[in-house]
């Protein structure tokens, strides 16, 4: 859980709401929602090998600056963020959105503009859990694109946490056992996005 919660301390929820146009209350009810279904998304992707070797090139074209020292809402490329956000849901992009808006209370359309400024935020997170690693000594670079060994164990402890209760022993599955009720909801929409 720490490393979300590291995500949701450099996010500028303030400055998200004022883009976004809504209160803070509202910012970061969307992000809790959004943010698990992102980090999801990824984690169900990374579970295949051509998925995982997909994401690992998109974390190392990605800069840790971004995430590291506080978010700076002006440096997000949400073109870029949109990219990633079909790239993880693929052709389900907008039932994970309407699923999201429907269940969590938010607005699906604000969703949909948060899921693009969240994506840039966490592949930058995970670029700079991986420049950790490699300072650390091993070469999560090259573990991961043999069945997602490096980008999938760092996923799935970074969403361990998020399912509470027993989801940090869970499975990898479809995102299921890695996400508790989250999991559930979203079912085959996770893991839809490139290979």
């Amino acid at each position: 859980m720490a490393a979300y919660d590291d995500i949701i301390a450099n996010i500028p929820i303030s400055d998200l709401a004022a883009r976004l146009g809504v209160d803070e209350p509202t910012a970061r009810r969307a992000v809790d929602e959004a943010l698990p279904a992102l980090l999801g998304g990824m984690g169900a992707n990374a579970q295949d090998a051509a998925g995982a070797a997909s994401l690992e090139r998109a974390v190392q074209h990605h800069s840790p600056q971004l995430f590291e020292g506080g978010v700076n809402l002006d440096e997000v490329d949400e073109d870029d963020g949109g990219k990633i956000v079909h790239n993880v849901f693929g052709a389900n992009t907008d039932q994970v959105v309407q699923k999201l808006g429907s269940t969590g209370g938010t607005e699906p359309g604000l969703i949909q503009k948060l899921l693009p400024i969240l994506a840039p935020i966490v592949l930058s997170f995970l670029a700079s859990q991986f420049a950790k690693r490699s300072q650390g000594g091993g070469s999560a670079q090259a573990e991961a694109p043999a069945g997602g060994g490096g980008i999938g164990d760092l996923l799935g402890g970074l969403l361990g946490g998020l399912g509470g209760g027993g989801a940090a022993g869970g499975g990898a599955g479809a995102g299921g056992g890695m996400l508790g009720g989250l999991g559930d909801l979203l079912g085959g929409l996770l893991g839809g996005g490139k290979r």
